[in-house]
């Protein structure tokens, strides 16, 4: 549906876990409920308590309260699935008219129709309109970006594109998706994002840029040291603006955009609109259309549900989960960053082989631990919420809500970790036994 509301300094071209009857401990009799699709507001978007026990290290457990008790279907055996229509693109890479070359390279990534977002804004940005593009992760709005700003550039040498993104892994993502796709074809990209030595951007940023990728921490830092000049700048491409916003970007986005010239592009893309953001639309874009995939377009290959666990037994349910052959590539989430770390440690005395990725580590280690997260050398990935912000892995089995998220946003950017790209994925969410008893009860 659409309304009208009108780097690095770089630039170029068998489970290993052993089975559950083989641990110790006792076990917890864990059982999950079957769930209902998410819709927004399924959660209270409160903060919360996380919950604590054995499998939240020491913390005294407290039941949150933020909600999960929609997620509880008392009478699985009442639910009947309609089926609904595959989505049926009105386009074509080859009809959208941009660049041939454009077209080949996306056909030899193995992509041979657009995605509902792609479909829709891609058009939209070829025609220079702003845009407010409404979409979660794992929906192909990379893609539908970057296409036509290629496309536009190759026809305009002398434009120039900001992105901006909330993570260094985000922001190097979507610099490995511009290569592949502009290979050879004398594009040129820089990637300025914080965390490691500014010197090679500085240096890179003389250069002649077509893309300018970073955080807006550091893009802030270079355009006040006069290394980056906003003023050449045509497009501004926020990607996962809300995430940004939570992050506390919000005045190092404004400062950026104030100082690009009135006349430039803005594409926003979120996967929520809180009030902030809306804000920043109103702000900052020019009649811009707004694309909204709605979620039925994007997650109906997630299945959500909720695990019931005792806290004296929380981890050891985890491994019981863990021990299936169906687990094959899993993200747990975790509240904090030193719970994220300890429960990777655990998982490993165990023989899981786990990495962990949060605020704590270094550039360098989190590209490390999520590359071989990536290559299967590590079948378990813990993160926290901001950590994970980079993550895009395909074939991802489950997402393990371990510790309950915060808001629903959260949610919604955890789960849609897995089920990308028209596959299937599992989101499980732990919650104390207690509150699933006592819903249950509510509900009857």
């Amino acid at each position: 549906m659409q309304t009208h509301s009108r780097g690095y300094g770089q630039s170029g071209s068998s489970r290993n876990g052993r089975s559950a009857s083989s641990r110790p401990g006792k076990r917890p009799g864990a059982y999950s409920s079957h769930a209902r699709p998410a819709q927004s507001g399924n959660f209270r978007a409160h903060r919360s308590e996380h919950t604590g026990g054995r499998g939240g290290y020491g913390r005294k457990p407290a039941l949150p309260t933020f909600n999960p008790s929609r997620f509880i279907n008392t009478n699985p055996k009442s639910q009947t699935e309609t089926p609904e229509e595959a989505y049926v693109p009105t386009h074509t890479f080859g009809t959208f008219g941009v660049d041939i070359r454009i077209v080949q390279a996306i056909t030899s990534m193995g992509i041979e129709t657009p995605s509902p977002i792609q479909d829709k804004i891609i058009p939209e940005i070829l025609a220079g309109h702003d845009v407010v593009g409404i979409a979660e992760t794992g929906t192909g709005k990379t893609a539908a970006f970057l296409i036509p700003l290629i496309d536009k550039t190759l026809r305009e040498p002398h434009r120039q594109t900001l992105i901006l993104a909330p993570t260094r892994e985000l922001a190097a993502q979507i610099d490995q998706e511009f290569r592949r796709i502009t290979r050879g074809m004398g594009l040129f990209s820089v990637i300025c994002v914080g965390g490691v030595n500014i010197n090679p951007q500085i240096h890179a940023l003389a250069r002649v840029n077509h893309f300018v990728i970073g955080t807006p921490g550091r893009v802030l830092d270079l355009l006040k040291r006069g290394n980056f000049a906003p003023k050449r700048v045509t497009t501004v491409v926020l990607d996962e603006a809300d995430r940004m916003l939570d992050m506390g970007f919000i005045h190092d986005m404004r400062a950026i955009l104030g100082a690009t010239p009135a006349s430039r592009e803005t594409l926003f893309f979120s996967a929520t609109m809180p009030e902030e953001a809306k804000r920043m639309v109103s702000d900052f874009l020019k009649h811009p259309v707004t694309i909204s995939v709605k979620k039925k377009d994007t997650a109906d290959g997630i299945e959500q549900d909720v695990i019931a666990y005792h806290p004296d037994t929380k981890f050891e349910t985890l491994l019981e989960l863990l021990g299936k052959k169906e687990y094959s590539r899993v993200i747990i989430f975790g509240a904090m960053k030193h719970s994220v770390e300890k429960l990777a440690k655990q998982l490993g005395t165990y023989g899981i082989k786990a990495e962990s990725i949060h605020g704590n580590k270094s550039h360098g280690q989190r590209t490390r631990a999520l590359d071989a997260f990536k290559r299967g050398h590590s079948t378990v990935l813990v993160a926290t919420d901001v950590a994970a912000r980079g993550i895009h892995v395909d074939d991802v089995s489950h997402v393990i809500n371990y510790d309950l998220p915060s808001t629903f946003e959260d949610y919604v950017h955890r789960i849609g970790r897995t089920g990308r790209s028209s596959k299937r994925g599992k989101a499980l969410t732990f919650v104390p036994a207690t509150h699933v008893t006592k819903t249950i009860h509510d509900k009857r």
